[in-house]
């Protein structure tokens, strides 16, 4: 049986830019990508803490240590500039793989986006 678990969580950083004309999609500043083991193109779900929204999205690598998070498209409707967001991905795998798999969480600075 194959359950679906949390693989990477980017935990409340910052919104830097909402880009409504744009084709759509989450840009993430690399370093952040690299350090929570998300790929460009892969599916996440936004978390906003300051309105409650919950949607999905696509990623986008942004510039290394820019700081970036970017809402681009129709995402951006469901942001502000400054709001507080959590990043998931997630992954298939089989259960008793699941019981042991540890994902890569990263929690970087609220105010510049970067990790220490």
């Amino acid at each position: 049986m194959l359950i679906q678990v949390v693989k990477s969580k980017i935990h409340r950083v910052k919104v830097t830019q909402a880009d409504l004309n744009y084709i759509g999609s989450i840009t993430i500043d690399e370093t952040l990508m690299n350090a929570s083991n998300l790929i460009e193109g892969e599916r996440v779900q936004i978390v906003n803490i300051n309105n409650g929204e919950r949607f999905e999205t696509y990623v986008i690598k942004g510039d290394k240590n820019s700081g970036t998070i970017c809402l681009n498209g129709p995402a951006a409707r469901r942001v502000a500039t400054g709001d507080i967001i959590i990043i998931i991905g997630y992954a298939l795998m089989d259960f008793e793989e699941a019981k042991n798999f540890k994902p890569s969480l990263v929690f970087p600075d609220e105010t510049t986006n970067r990790i220490d």
